[in-house]
């Protein structure tokens, strides 16, 4: 392969083998409970492909799969998923005589990806006070 990441032969959203499948209710978790990231985006290639999509309206198929490094059938697999979830829009239409594909997030998209970023944060913010508990 030729530099490209390929990501995408982890389980599939939905096949039970994920860690968290459920996506974040508040996006911030209780001191006491392990913050909920969203298991359809945690998927490394699903979550370059949101954050990707989470700085524009809309992107053509080739230019997110360039952007995010990926392959045609990668990005083709991890699409639909994010689509199944009801993360992703997909756009069909022709430029031309060329048939073209775009791609954008959808409001529960932007919302999931805010939930999870903001459960990672959670991570961090507990490790680093786990970190300075243990130093002090």
């Amino acid at each position: 392969m030729s530099g490209e990441a390929d990501l995408g032969d982890d389980p599939a959203p939905g096949d039970g083998t994920a860690r968290d499948e459920r996506p974040a209710q508040s996006g911030r978790a209780a001191p006491d409970e392990a913050p909920a990231l969203d298991g359809v985006i945690h998927h490394p290639t699903r979550l370059t492909l949101v954050a990707f999509l989470s700085a524009c309206d809309e992107a053509e198929f080739a230019a997110v799969r360039d952007g995010c490094r990926v392959s045609d059938s990668v990005l083709s697999k991890n699409a639909s998923a994010l689509e199944a979830a009801g993360y992703l829009h997909v756009r069909k239409g022709h430029v031309g005589k060329r048939p073209r594909t775009w791609l954008s997030l959808t409001p529960a998209g932007r919302q999931a990806l805010d939930r999870h970023l903001a459960a990672l944060q959670d991570l961090v913010d507990a490790a680093r006070g786990a970190a300075g508990s243990v130093g002090a």
